[in-house]
């Protein structure tokens, strides 16, 4: 293995576990100890590991058809950009790879529509602790200077405003005309587990449409189920312009995408984007696939549930911890922030109670786990996590 590792690129901080095996939230190392993972791969296999309706669909698609390219039709990609309209109330959709090449092709529709608006130098809303990805468009857009430190020059064409705060967001647009677009996400994962009240969504809605802002929703993170509804904007009853997914989409398997509806729907023409493999056959239908069980088996309301369950339990528990600041969340997405940095937090969980966990924004405990966790398995998140602080 030692050969194997020095011959990758430095870029990750990689804990010295290597997981060969997975049922449901348990994963078994090489030596054959259990674990309970409460970050499904960071919000990625909510339907667990290995789960066995997605396995068959790979090894069949695998067998039948890859890739084609998108200089023609593909059925399957047909199916899906059919299957999420008709969840989220959106009209077209565009199949990339990961989330940050979906929130790339955010980005450009807004440019699009700036310059469609006569604006030259067109300016996008992006907030406080917001993460969209590590391209140089995404990072730009980003608020994490750890992230974007080295990186520089960053992207011109963003505003940072505030996370949740609706008159940070009408201060902006008194200021500049040449704004576009408002970017945020409903839930801030990366940024520590800051959910944006209904209220809030409710009135940036009104905003961009007073205003014609196209509204761009990144719910790569908080999307399909996490927070207890499809998707997290659902809880403010609004519609975005725009929206973004990948990560859970796939299950594992990569995948993203950018919906859009009205005139945004409409800004691309031939030739103006593109992906190589881009909704593929066996991406496609590994997706929907993934729409189909969770729409079966409802997961979302089970997120709803097992989200109300973990959350009071760690209150419960840790609500008298005297490093515990804040314990906030939505769902399956839990956030407990200490009053100090807790890095280090992440290795003693493997090694001590054998859970997985991040951290994030340095002193947040993130957790995310499997939509299909029982409510043993959330209890004993709890439980573990529990030990492990109060061993600090």
């Amino acid at each position: 293995m030692q050969a194997t590792r020095s011959h990758l690129m430095r870029a990750y901080a990689r804990q010295p576990v290597s997981f060969v095996r997975g049922s449901g939230a348990r994963l078994w190392d090489a030596n054959g100890v259990e674990y309970l993972d409460a970050i499904a791969g960071i919000a990625v296999t909510s339907l667990g590991h290995a789960h066995p309706e997605i396995a068959a669909v790979i090894a069949e698609q695998a067998g039948m058809l890859l890739h084609t390219s998108n200089v023609f039709r593909i059925d399957w990609q047909e199916r899906l950009g059919e299957r999420l309209c008709a969840l989220t109330g959106m009209q077209r959709a565009f199949f990339c790879n990961s989330g940050a090449e979906a929130n790339e092709t955010a980005l450009k529709l807004a440019r699009l529509h700036g310059h469609r608006k006569q604006i030259a130098a067109p300016k996008i809303l992006v907030m406080e602790n917001g993460f969209h990805g590590r391209t140089i468009a995404t990072l730009s857009a980003s608020g994490n200077p750890a992230k974007q430190s080295g990186f520089a020059p960053m992207l011109p064409g963003f505003l940072r405003v505030p996370y949740d705060d609706i008159d940070a967001v009408r201060l902006a647009a008194d200021q500049s005309a040449d704004i576009v677009a408002v970017l945020i996400e409903p839930v801030q994962g990366e940024g520590g587990i800051r959910v944006a009240s209904a209220d809030y969504l409710r009135k940036l809605r009104a905003l961009c449409d007073q205003h014609d802002w196209l509204l761009i929703l990144d719910e790569i993170q908080a999307g399909l189920g996490r927070t207890g509804a499809w998707f997290g904007h659902q809880h403010g009853g609004i519609t975005p312009d725009v929206m973004t997914q990948a990560k859970a989409l796939g299950n594992g398997f990569p995948i993203g995408a950018c919906l859009a509806r009205g005139a945004a729907a409409d800004l691309f023409s031939p030739g103006q984007h593109g992906s190589t493999f881009g909704g593929n056959p066996l991406a496609c239908r590994v997706a929907c696939t993934v729409l189909d069980i969770m729409a079966r088996d409802k997961l979302h309301e089970r997120a709803a549930l097992l989200g109300a369950r973990l959350l009071s339990g760690l209150h419960k528990a840790l609500d008298d911890h005297p490093n515990v600041i804040a314990i906030r969340g939505q769902g399956l997405m839990a956030g407990i922030e200490l009053d100090r940095s807790c890095k280090e937090l992440v290795g003693r969980a493997l090694e001590e109670q054998r859970l997985l966990i991040t951290v994030t924004r340095d002193t947040v405990i993130r957790l995310l786990p499997p939509l299909v966790c029982d409510e043993l398995q959330i209890d004993d998140i709890v439980v573990r996590l529990a030990r492990l602080l109060s061993a600090t």
